[in-house]
């Protein structure tokens, strides 16, 4: 293992926490084995783990480039991180509100729906 998998292993469970993080390496195969070593280095080990920005405005930057490109699979997962991170519903809010003006009202919606799906389960899930 390198040092950049380590970190990006130790960023990841603190972002998405450990339960998330432990289902998607019980999950992990032959298969995909390079491609989750892959993101755990350069997505988790170089950009998160970077102190260049906050871990409140990456989580703001990627749920607004998830809505913008259209990769609306892994908003419940950066909505649930929001918890880990510091991102309120406000600031989740305002990234969708760009979202609308720069990339489209269509998909702004939908991660708006997703979003408040996603904070109605962690409501129901709270002990």
């Amino acid at each position: 293992m390198t040092d950049r998998y380590t970190t990006g292993m130790a960023v990841r469970r603190r972002v998405l926490g450990d339960a998330h993080v432990n289902r998607a390496e019980a999950a992990k195969s032959e298969f995909d084995a390079a491609f989750q070593t892959l993101i755990t280095e350069s997505a988790w080990g170089t950009v998160w783990a970077s102190d260049g920005i906050s871990l409140r405005e990456r989580s703001m930057l990627t749920l607004a480039l998830l809505a913008a490109t259209g990769n609306f699979a892994e908003i419940p997962m950066h909505i649930r991180a929001t918890a880990n991170t510091g991102a309120s519903p406000r600031d989740v809010i305002e990234a969708f509100q760009h979202v609308a003006i720069y990339a489209g009202v269509p998909a702004a919606n939908h991660a708006i729906k997703l979003a408040k799906d996603t904070y109605a389960e962690m409501e129901k899930d709270r002990p």
